[in-house]
This record gives structure tokens, sequence and C-alpha cells, in this order.
């Protein structure tokens, strides 16, 4: 049997109709920066994030970058953010100019520890907070974090608040969406993502009208009206293809969403039954608030991760390692001294395995059963 780790073609072939159909408006309109389809998906997306603006850019990352320049970070500032996430979250930092001061994460949820937050701004000296401006807490693998702790931090030290949720849209935290809680929100619709486009793709939700008006002007060169440039900015523009196709999916999210959960309740049940929960496997913990699991992620223990992906590409599972370096430890980034043992053992031992929505019960008892079969192995070796 042949398990994918994401097999988006089943998707597609749902909704092929319907996407061609908006493609084929775009081709004849021949309108094809921004236009009507990026302002529709913008209103859509701000009434699911439960914001008052969104604006369509670039990709994932330039809704980072662009965050990060409407709050006017730059050369000599610092921000904090979790060493154990997608390299663009600590990556726009540096290309402004200002310094990352990564924490460690909390090893349950993989998301940033509010005590390493404490610790490393306890660990600033005088002169050093002064320059610390901003947070960029991730929410990682679709599960929001704890953003009441983060608010109260930023309001103490008065930090804008960016939140990564790339991997997130739709994820709650008391009954807020992902997005909605910090001065900026950040989305990405690469293709893998649980709302994704055809190619690059990404949005900034925030409820401030300056940041929205900023963010307008900068994501065109700083440009308004056409060729009058009060500011620098960038190319950071949504392309009205990419729009229309995310338009047409994400009136499906919530219920590709429903579907993930459910493979995610078949998971545990089937890891318990198996009986190798605990022993060498430790299976992602019970969320508290709404989960959209666009990864599903399992620790490996005894030091057999990489052993155990091995023989499950041998038959025909897909799987993937996020993160195999964490940030703190990555050439461009290393800092000998700074050690965050959480991450730096996430990044060991966790290893991403099949959820998307279109995963069949019979390809999920494969996969735990090769486990199984993986594990037994292991302990008549030993």
């Amino acid at each position: 049997m042949i398990v994918p780790l994401l097999d988006l073609k089943l998707q597609y072939a749902t909704i092929k109709e319907e996407v061609m159909k908006a493609t084929e408006e775009v081709y004849d309109s021949q309108y094809f920066i921004l236009g009507p389809k990026v302002k529709q998906l913008e209103e859509e997306i701000a009434n699911y994030c439960g914001t008052n603006y969104a604006v369509g850019v670039s990709s994932g990352t330039d809704a980072l970058l662009i965050s990060l320049m409407a709050a006017g970070i730059g050369k000599g500032d610092l921000v904090i953010t979790t060493a154990y996430s997608f390299f663009a979250t600590a990556g726009v930092i540096v290309r402004l100019g200002a310094t990352p001061v990564f924490v460690d994460i909390n090893p349950e949820t993989y998301n940033v520890s509010i005590e390493s937050i404490k610790t490393a701004i306890n660990n600033l000296s005088l002169e050093n907070r002064y320059r610390l401006k901003a947070i960029i807490p991730v929410h990682l693998y679709g599960q929001c974090l704890d953003m009441t702790s983060i608010l109260s931090i930023a309001k103490e030290y008065n930090l804008i608040v960016i939140e990564d949720a790339a991997q997130a849209i739709g994820s709650e935290y008391d009954k807020k969406r992902a997005g909605s809680f910090g001065d900026f929100g950040c989305f990405s619709f690469f293709p893998s993502k649980n709302l994704g486009a055809f190619g690059d793709g990404g949005m900034v939700v925030t409820d401030s009208k300056e940041y929205y008006d900023k963010l307008i002007k900068l994501r065109n060169h700083g440009m308004y009206p056409k060729y009058y440039n009060e500011m620098v900015g960038g190319n950071f523009r949504l392309d009205a293809l990419q729009a229309a196709i995310v338009n047409v999916k994400l009136k499906y999210l919530d219920n590709w969403t429903l579907e993930r959960q459910q493979n995610a309740a078949a998971y545990k049940q089937l890891f318990k039954s198996s009986g190798v929960v605990n022993d060498f496997i430790i299976l992602p913990n019970d969320p508290l608030y709404r989960h959209i699991y666009n990864q599903y992620v399992i620790r490996v223990l005894n030091g057999r991760r990489d052993d155990l992906r091995k023989f499950l590409q041998e038959n025909d599972i897909g799987t993937e390692i996020y993160y195999p370096v964490p940030l703190h430890k990555q050439k461009c980034f290393f800092t000998s001294t700074l050690k965050l043992p959480n991450a730096e053992l996430a990044a060991q031992q966790t290893l991403a395995l099949p959820i998307f929505p279109e995963l069949s019960c019979d390809q999920q008892m494969y996969v735990v059963d090769k486990i199984k079969e993986f594990l037994e192995g292991v302990k008549k070796d030993e």
C-alpha cells in the first residue's frame, strides 16, 4: 500500500470544475495583479479570522516581512521568537537588520514556552530591553498557543505582536481565531498548507486602520496613489489567479479541518490499541482548543526516529521531519552558548505522519501497523 505524506490530487479532483471556472474568469478579465479577486479573498479571510482588515501578499514569508516593516522594526531592534519553526520566522527579522532573540518551546505543544520568553527578557541588559520591540509567536502544526500570556507580556514590555499563523488558519484559542489576537496575523497559502494556493501566496490580517493603510502601500513599493511613493516598500502583491483558487477552497476549509481532526482521533485509537504508545511513541497532546492539524507529529523515543522514517519510506509511507536543525543552531544564526533543550530534543525526536483529509482508514491502519512492526523488531534486536 502507498501512503503519501500529502496527496493534493485527491483534493483537486473534488473542486476541479470550480477552480477551472474561477481561473477562466481571471483569464477573461486579463486582471492578473491584485484586483477584484484579491479584494474578495481579503474580505472573506478577514471575516473568517474575525478581524477588521486583510491584505493579500505574495507569500507567508512576505506576510511576516511586511508586518515587521509596517511596525517599523529595523536595524538594531530585537525581536523575540521561537527557535523551533520554519526558517522564514527568523529570516525576515535579520533581513531588516534586526536581531532575533530565540526562546525555547513547550515540549508538549511545540509552541513557544511562556516561561522561556520571561527568562529571555529577564536576562537582557537594560540597554537591550530598550531595543526589544516585538515578538513573533508561532502557532505551530495548526495548534493555537496561549495568547493570553503572550499579550500580557507584550503589554508589560510594550511589544508589537506579529502572529505567525502560517500553519494555523482556523485554529482557535479561547473562541478566537489564530491571527486575530496581535497587531498582525500572518498566513501562508503555500500549496501544502490546509488552505493552499497553486503556488505562493499569503495574507496579513489586522484590526488597525493605520497598519492596514501601511500594508496596502508597502506591498506595492510604498506607492499611493500610483507613482507617488511616501515610503520604500516592495513587490509583495498577491496574484489574482492565486486569490481566485483560494477563494474556491476557503468554503471547504472547515470540512477539510473536520476530516483532519477525525483522522487525528483515529490515529489516537489505533496507536493505543497497538500498544506502542509511551513505550516508543508519544502522540500529540489533546488540544484544549480548536486544532486544525496542519501536521500530525509524533515523538519517537530511544534515538530511533531516523531508523523508523527509513523503514516507513521502504514501505511506501511518506513522512517529514520538521525541523531537524533548530533556528539557534543554524549556521547563519549559530550562537554556541545558547542552549534550548526542548527545541533541540524535538528536532531529534519528532516525525510527521500523513494527516490529509482524504486519508483512508485502511491507510491509517497500515501506517500504525508498520510502526508497530518496526518497534517489535527493535525489541527483538535488544
